[in-house]
């Protein structure tokens, strides 16, 4: 599979829990309190402070987009860097156990070659990412294993700079939203409105 031409091959399922420039929880009726209280965390001033801190950038105005992602297996993320509307994305991991033999771990690479990795980081609990956005950022989630009977679950969230519009949801998409109520995404995010990317 190619993973970089133009536009990176991907499969995975998100979910909005901070839409862009929003300062509320996206369809909160879906999430459990603990997820409500991360998001209200990701929303206050003190986190932004954090990451710009962190990271040398002012985020203090900078729109904010929160998404929560299921990797399926066969869900991959091809090599690439970040659009230019990013500033700074901060990746959070949700898997209690994995084994990174599953693939579905985040490679960090010197160059667009995927084979071309620094470092990998396996997408288990405790474990957490934040990357600056160049044009060097190059990054894939290798594709988890069609046989791995886990799903990788991850949430991101991404500083934009203020002109941008959403990557993840921009305003033309179309994509339909499906609902999980009783599956294994459903008991893991709630009865929530999810979207399956494929192809972008």
């Amino acid at each position: 599979m190619s993973y970089y031409g133009g536009d990176k091959d991907s499969e995975y399922e998100s979910r909005a829990m901070i839409g862009m420039r929003e300062q509320f929880i996206s369809g909160p009726e879906g999430l459990s309190r603990p997820w409500k209280a991360l998001a209200d965390e990701l929303l206050a001033t003190d986190y932004r402070a954090a990451m710009s801190s962190l990271t040398g950038f002012d985020l203090s105005a900078a729109p904010l987009e929160v998404n929560v992602f299921h990797y399926p297996p066969g869900g991959l993320l091809g090599a690439h860097p970040d659009l230019e509307d990013k500033i700074v994305t901060h990746v959070f991991y949700f898997n209690r156990l994995w084994n990174d033999d599953d693939g579905g771990c985040l490679s960090i690479l010197r160059s667009s070659d995927p084979a071309d990795v620094v470092t990998t980081i396996s997408p288990v609990v405790g474990n957490s990412v934040v990357l600056v956005r160049s044009d060097n950022s190059w990054h894939t989630v290798t594709p988890v294993a069609k046989s791995c009977r886990l799903s990788r679950r991850s949430l991101t969230t991404t500083f934009y700079h203020a002109h941008a519009v959403s990557t993840m949801w921009p305003p033309e998409d179309t994509a339909p939203l499906h609902y999980y109520p009783n599956s294994r995404v459903g008991r893991w995010w709630g009865k929530l409105a999810t979207r399956w990317r494929s192809g972008l």
